[in-house]
């Protein structure tokens, strides 16, 4: 309903400045929920421009007197008629104002109100201790290091103010033109500034932070000795909170003996602790009856906010907690104090999904050791890629790990389910694992966006509603052939045991549904197969009638060129044969008196040729004779019938009488070979 209301008024409002965006975007809308506590006046003035006000309506003055938002209210999102809507004017004009439940843009001028000034928090870590500064809007920068000068008796001239999301900034900065949300943490540094006693005693730890300590524990009611290495940089209270998990023993009932006079509080690192090096003899059993913690003494003088402590009948009610490994003064307790020494999994403002699980892993693996899950290092869209869509033989699940600092189940989960070998060599082998951290509201607003991109608004619904102390939690998707499905959430409060078998029930309905995903790829390879072979098929006939055709093209151009070869010799033949048939003497008369010579001539096809030639011819016309009728000498030989000679091969300059076919002769012709 809140998410609703405020998309409306967003809307409205824009629309009376006749820019009519609003923020239809819901993940959008969400985030900017989220980063102002769900506070529907906070999240419309950190989007509207603050000199412009809010005005408030009858209606919403009403409802601020009724219950506020709560798992059992549901107040109406009334929107104004438009006849309540004042002229562009007279709203440009009005003064502005505060409103405290629903919002809209401008209403007449009755009900305009002055606005309140939006009210920022802050709250400013300084070495080993916090303040909390609540200011305006329109103050400047420069009041929050007046405050802390007070507060902490450090020269203004000597802060420097870190942790802004936009850069450095200046004393005079208005803090209105940073668009903060309604809280912010802040770092105080102060180089100039000698280190304190505490500070020294961190810097020695940094010294022998490479040093590596072997305890010896012996656990007297098992009997069982543990032999552990720790860095000099682990605390006191770590090495009593790995003890709780070995021994199930929480760290209020250990009764411990050989830890040094010098280690007289638990967050002493093991460098300034004064155990022997490298080697250190250590017992311990469980009390007969819990004894002050001196981890409630702690609490109160690192953590600035305050530590709820219970007495011994209101411990008993949670014994459960032991089982996982964690302390009742934890649960009970400020949950900041756990990681105070650890760097946050994932930075808050880390632009690259990459860089951020890259420092994820480096931070999971130096709290927990190397024995973890291989956490996939790219973005979500990338990981669901990786499981979801190669060949089927090939898919997984996939494995989200939400990590949350502020849980006092993390520790246990991470260190005894995450880092078990069994759960290990199960997630690699399965699952693509990617992990996020979702401690600070910025990158838990930015998953939701993520989930609500790659897996729909439930999936993102359903994080949203988990609390803090369920965290961490496992989510196990599966890719499907239309969308992706969250077969099982798997929250902190679990065991070893329970975790596989979820995990193992996940698989088995993986591998139903990777099966019949197999199946039918299996099916649509063999089809596409068939295709490709048909399609080859076809092909290759193509390139054979291709062939055949261009063949045939070919052939017939041959054919058409010998023709037009044997057509231009025909004509070539012919115009030899007119010529010399044009030049050839004239036959002579047998009246003239002159020595004539009649030859008979056999041609090839039965023809008979008879012509009359002076017997002083040559043999060159005879030759020249025959040619013209189609049978050249270089072609044909010209023959005697007995005896039986070959005139063609006679001297052509011979005449007749010479070459003795006077007075009369039959010859024949015959093809040469």
């Amino acid at each position: 309903m809140i998410l609703a209301d405020f998309q409306d008024k967003m809307r409205m409002i824009t629309c009376d400045r006749n820019a009519c965006t609003g923020i239809d975007n819901i993940a959008e809308a969400i985030t900017l929920l989220e980063l102002n506590n769900w506070d529907l006046v906070a999240a419309i003035n950190g989007v509207i421009p603050q000199e412009n006000g809010i005005l408030q309506s009858s209606f919403s003055s009403e409802a601020s007197q009724t219950e506020p938002y709560g798992p059992h209210s549901q107040p109406e999102a009334t929107a104004p008629t438009p006849s309540d809507l004042p002229s562009t004017a007279s709203s440009s004009s009005s003064p502005p104002s505060s409103s405290s439940s629903a919002i809209c843009p401008a209403l007449p001028s009755r009900h305009i109100v002055e606005r309140q000034p939006r009210m920022l928090n802050f709250r400013v870590e300084y070495r080993q201790r916090c303040v909390e500064v609540v200011l305006d809007e329109s103050s400047a920068v420069g009041e929050i290091k007046n405050i802390l000068e007070t507060e902490l008796q450090v020269p203004v001239s000597k802060m420097q103010l870190k942790g802004w999301k936009s850069g450095d900034v200046s004393d005079s900065t208005a803090l209105r033109s940073l668009h903060l949300p309604k809280n912010n943490s802040l770092y105080l540094l102060t180089p100039d500034i000698a280190p304190s006693a505490s500070t020294s005693q961190s810097s020695a730890q940094q010294g022998t932070s490479d040093q590596n300590y072997l305890l010896i524990i012996s656990h007297r009611e098992a009997q069982r000795d543990y032999n552990l290495n720790f860095p000099a940089s682990k605390t006191i209270q770590e090495v009593k909170r790995n003890i709780s998990d070995l021994t199930n023993i929480p760290v209020r009932h250990q009764q411990w003996d050989g830890w040094p006079a010098s280690a007289t509080v638990d967050t002493m690192t093991l460098a300034v602790s004064g155990i022997s090096y490298p080697c250190h003899h250590l017992s311990v059993c469980r009390r007969s009856s819990p004894a002050p913690d001196q981890t409630d003494e702690t609490h109160s003088q690192i953590n600035c906010t305050d530590v709820h402590m219970v007495s011994d009948s209101e411990g008993d009610d949670f014994e459960d907690a032991p089982e996982f490994g964690v302390d009742e003064s934890e649960v009970f307790g400020s949950s900041s104090f756990t990681y105070v020494l650890y760097l946050p999994p994932v930075p808050e403002n880390s632009e690259n999904e990459g860089d951020a699980l890259m420092h994820f892993t480096a931070e999971f693996s130096r709290r927990y050791g190397d024995c973890h899950p291989v956490f996939f290092i790219g973005t979500l869209e990338a990981a669901s890629q990786e499981a979801f869509y190669g060949k089927a033989r090939d898919r997984k699940l996939l494995a989200i790990y939400l990590h949350n600092d502020e849980s006092v189940l993390s520790n246990v989960f991470c260190s005894q389910m995450m880092c078990a070998d069994s759960i290990v060599s199960y997630l690699s082998q399965n699952f693509i694992t990617w992990a996020w951290d979702v401690t600070k509201e910025a990158n838990k607003a930015r998953l939701l966006t993520m989930c609500t991109r790659h897996f729909g608004s439930v999936v993102a619904q359903t994080i949203r509603t988990y609390k803090t102390d369920q965290f961490p939690l496992l989510l196990i998707v599966m890719g499907k052939r239309t969308s992706n499905e969250v077969l099982n959430v798997i929250q902190g409060n679990t065991t070893v045991d329970e975790l596989m078998m979820r995990l193992m029930g996940a698989m088995e309905i993986f591998t139903a549904q990777q099966q019949e995903d197999i199946k039918d790829e299996d099916e649509r390879e063999a089809r596409e197969m068939v295709k490709r072979e048909q399609d080859e098929a076809y092909r290759l006939s193509l390139e054979a009638d291709r062939k055949k055709r261009e063949a045939q093209e070919r052939e017939e151009a041959e054919q058409v060129r010998q023709e037009r070869i044997k057509k231009e010799q025909d004509e070539e033949r012919e115009a030899i044969r007119l010529t010399l048939e044009q030049a050839l003497p004239p036959e002579p008369n047998e009246e003239d008196g002159e020595q004539i010579s009649k030859l008979r001539i056999r041609t090839p096809s039965g023809e008979v040729l008879v012509r009359r030639f002076l017997g002083s011819c040559k043999l060159q016309v005879l030759f020249d004779f025959v040619a013209s009728k189609g049978y050249p000498s270089d072609e044909f030989k010209l023959l005697t019938t007995f005896p039986r000679r070959n005139i063609t091969q006679l001297d052509p300059a011979w005449n007749l009488v010479e070459a003795k076919l006077f007075p009369q002769e039959t010859l024949f012709l015959e093809a040469k070979e």
